[in-house]
């Protein structure tokens, strides 16, 4: 069972995780992180920016989750641009370090593997950052998704198109298909930290934790790894059947084991 942390609100999530990212940082400063986007993470990376004033950061590796296939990376709302805007720049990271998968149609079909190439050639990733949809995917991995699935080409429903129109000037303008980390890539990933707030993600955040393990809900993959963090607020835990076991556990874990 992944271990779930309830806290007040965004803001307390996103320092609990900031302060173990900086603990790797300073055990390791070649750590790989797995970059989320979306404004669920935002509150980390705010939190990461005063707590790494003086760390040495030059070394961190990162991997996005996703990126649109055939959106020019130069586009604002690219996966590119978004981790450069929100993560790359306030955090003072290396560019060069930090990967999006390759969503240009020239060569397409072989982008997916030599994503996964570059992961396992950095050591895989030591913690990964993931989100949840209202309909339980994680990163672009839809219902439906395979457990085993790895780094592809998915095509996007309409409801995810949707989701993400505000981001674009039309529903029209927003891509049909993306390239994203499967779920086999993800459990990969030495730990997992998923966080989720608000009464919208509730349900989701149910069915990962305490529903049956489905592909109808990707989000439950979580299940499956050995080190899985869910970090959600009050609103989001409140259809938790355990919440209170959650709250007690957390608050008697040995301080030595971390997040």
């Amino acid at each position: 069972m992944a271990e779930v942390v309830i806290v007040k609100d965004a803001a307390a999530a996103g320092a609990l995780v900031a302060e173990e990212i900086v603990r790797l940082v300073r055990a390791d400063p070649e750590v790989v992180l797995g970059l989320a986007t979306g404004s669920t993470p935002l509150p980390v990376y705010e939190a990461l920016r005063p707590r790494l004033d003086g760390v040495d950061v030059s070394r961190v590796r990162g991997f996005a989750l996703d990126e649109y296939v055939g959106i020019d990376p130069a586009h604002p709302e690219s996966y590119r641009s978004v981790i450069t805007r929100e993560v790359v720049e306030p955090l003072g990271l290396d560019p060069a370090r930090i990967r999006t998968p390759d969503g240009s149609p020239d060569g397409i079909e072989h982008h997916g593997d030599d994503y996964e190439a570059a992961i396992r050639a950095a050591g895989g990733i030591h913690l990964q950052i993931l989100g949840i949809g209202t309909d339980g995917h994680i990163g672009f991995n839809e219902p439906g998704s395979s457990f085993a699935s790895l780094t592809r080409v998915k095509t996007l429903t309409e409801r995810t198109r949707l989701d993400n129109a505000r981001f674009f000037d039309a529903i029209d303008d927003v891509p049909r298909h993306c390239i994203t980390q499967g779920l086999g890539t993800i459990l990969r990933a030495r730990h997992l930290v998923l966080l989720a707030f608000g009464e919208g993600k509730a349900d989701a955040v149910a069915g990962a934790v305490e529903g049956p393990l489905s592909a109808s809900l990707p989000g439950s993959a979580i299940q499956l790894h050995p080190h899985a963090t869910v970090v959600v607020d009050e609103a989001a835990a409140s259809r938790l059947e355990h919440a209170d076991y959650y709250r007690y556990t957390f608050e008697n874990k040995p301080e030595w084991q971390g997040l």
